[in-house]
Parts: structure tokens; C-alpha cells; sequence
């Protein structure tokens, strides 16, 4: 059986690697802090995320040093906040060639301005049909309260997608399969953007009819820029784009959203982010998209709004009321 490594420690790990552990035996989990993993053999909790959900520490081989975990497994679970991905894996020392890699990231790699299966391509020479990725409409929080649940497994290799799917399929996810890598892993990039344009227009007061077509409009932008970037047969409707942006957008449980309530509360980016004390992947990946989409120049007026917003500081209230005029 491959052995199989968590490479992170926030809610979305704990969430993957407790939907793991019920296909098999045991795990590899890289947790940078020695404190934490102390801690969560203690207490069979992640200490500082999903806190309610348990695990069996005799099952789980935790690891401080990236090195060894990844020594010790045959696939890897790639489950770090985008603006960490470079820092954390600047510390690798092995080969990763030869590794499974599935990116958990819904998020790209700032500066680099390029989704994470082609940054791991081109920086650790992983070949394209050993890399996947996971989408779909799945928080964290639901899952450790065992909600049903749905992921899409996108990877070139179909049989090894559907390898992967077996993995996160239990009786509370349930598994679709893809082939379209750079169309999934550029809408959970953009979905998180919409998400914050929604947080933003329910603080501003704008209604349940404005939200249905922002909504409406945002994934038409999505199914633009992904059509630019690489055209495919894609179904846009499906639950691993179309689903995954609205639950991003509505959610009690989505931080993006909760980032933009505080935005068009009046929070500055720098307060929100401090009171948040968790990433909001939308935030940066606004600036990505905004820089990538420089060269290809798609029509993306809600995308341009919020880059105004949160990197150019202009007026929230404005900035949407310009945007109500664009939307159709």
C-alpha cells in the first residue's frame, strides 16, 4: 500500500487527513511545530484547528522535518497556505520526482504568478501525470461533523485520478474524476476572489437579488479566464467549479467571505487579516490573477473591483457601485 504524507497543519489538513484515515491503516503527517505535534498526541486534536475533530495518535506518524516525511512516503498531500508553499518547501532536500504529489492549494504561487502543479513542475521537475489536485465544495468544518460532502480529483492521468478519488471517498464524500488540472485549479484560485466580492456587497447591504447575480457574473468571468488560459470541454456548471464558488460565497464557514464582510465593514486589509488569524487565500490570489491576466486581457470587471479595493485602497461603497453598472 502507498504510504501517504499530510504536508501542513491548518483545518483543510486536519479535514483531508481525517477523510484519509477512514481508507487506511495509518498516515505520515509533517507538522512544523514540535510543540503541536507534542500537544496533538497528547490529546488526539489538532490544537489550534478543527479542534473537534478526534484522531487516533497510534495512527498517525507525525514528523517535524519535512525531509523525513517525505522519505517516508510514497505520496503527498500538499496541504500549505499559498503565500507558504515556496518557504516550506525551500527546505526539501529529496527528489520529488518519483512522488505522487496532490495539491490541496486553492491558491497560486505569489510572484511566480503561476498555479502550483506547474510550479512544482517546473521547480522539482514532477511530471505532469504525477500531479493532482482537489476541488469541489467541501469546508473543513463540515467535514469533521462527517456532512456529506463532494470533491473532484483532477489529475492528466485519469486512472491515477481515479486511484486518488478512492482515497477521499467515504460514506460522507462522495468523488468525481477530471482531467482538467489548470481549469479546477484556476477556479479555486478565482472562486475565493468572488467570495470577498460577496463579503464585501453583503456588509454594503446590497440583497439577496444583487448576491444571485453577482454570483451569476462571476462565473462567467471564471469560465473566461479559464478558457483563455487553456480551452477545454469543460462544464462549468459542475459542483468542482459552479459548486465550489457558491459555497465559498455563502458560507458561514468561508474566511474569504468573512475577509470581505470586514473590508466593506470599513477594516483595512492589514486589521482584517490580524483579526482573522487565518489566511484568506482571495487576498492573494486577486493579485495573481490581476498580474496574470495583464498579458491575456479577459473581460474580468468584478475581479478589476476588488483588485481595486484591497491593493489600490480605493473606496469599497464606490468601487461596487461603478461595478452595478458593469453586471448584466
Amino acid at each position: 500500500m502507498d504510504r501517504i504524507a499530510i504536508l501542513g497543519s491548518g483545518s483543510w489538513a486536519t479535514a483531508l487527513a481525517k477523510i484519509i484515515l477512514t481508507n487506511v491503516p495509518s498516515i505520515n503527517w509533517y507538522i512544523r511545530k514540535q510543540e503541536v505535534i507534542d500537544t496533538f498526541k497528547e490529546t488526539g486534536r489538532n490544537p489550534h484547528y478543527l479542534t473537534n475533530a478526534i484522531f487516533d495518535p497510534e495512527r498517525i506518524n507525525f514528523f517535524a522535518d519535512i525531509n523525513q516525511a517525505i522519505a517516508q512516503s510514497d505520496i503527498l498531500v500538499l496541504v500549505v497556505p499559498s503565500p507558504y508553499v515556496k518557504q516550506e518547501l525551500s527546505r526539501v532536500r529529496r527528489s520529488l520526482r518519483k512522488k505522487i504529489i496532490i495539491s490541496a492549494v486553492k491558491g497560486m504561487i505569489p510572484d511566480e504568478n503561476i498555479i502550483v502543479t506547474d510550479w512544482l513542475h517546473y521547480k522539482f521537475n514532477v511530471p505532469y501525470e504525477n500531479l493532482a489536485v482537489i476541488a469541489g465544495p467541501c469546508h473543513a468544518e463540515e467535514i469533521a461533523l462527517d456532512r456529506l460532502s463532494y470533491l473532484t480529483i483532477g489529475c492528466r492521468d485519469r486512472q491515477r485520478a481515479h486511484d486518488i478519488s478512492n482515497l477521499f471517498r467515504n460514506n460522507y464524500v462522495h468523488t468525481t474524476i477530471s482531467d482538467d488540472v489548470e481549469g479546477l485549479e484556476y477556479s479555486s484560485v478565482m472562486k475565493n476572489i468572488y467570495s470577498i466580492a460577496a463579503g464585501i456587497c453583503r456588509s454594503l447591504r446590497y440583497g439577496d437579488n444583487f448576491q444571485a447575480v453577482l454570483m451569476s457574473n462571476a462565473i462567467q468571468e471564471i469560465q473566461r479566464f479559464t478558457n483563455a488560459v487553456y480551452l477545454s470541454h469543460r462544464n462549468i456548471d459542475a459542483s468542482g467549479y459552479l459548486g465550489d464558488m457558491l459555497v465559498t460565497a455563502y458560507s458561514k464557514f468561508s474566511r474569504n467571505r468573512q475577509f470581505g464582510q470586514m473590508i466593506g465593514m470599513g477594516y483595512s486589509v492589514k486589521a482584517a487579516q490580524i483579526e482573522m488569524h487565518m489566511i484568506a487565500e482571495g487576498y492573494f490570489g486577486t493579485k495573481c490573477i490581476y498580474l496574470a491576466n495583464k498579458r491575456m486581457q479577459v473581460s474580468l470587471p468584478i475581479l478589476d473591483a476588488i483588485y481595486d479595493i484591497l491593493y489600490n485602497r480605493q473606496s469599497p461603497t464606490l468601487v461596487i457601485q461603478q461595478l452595478t453598472e458593469k453586471l448584466v
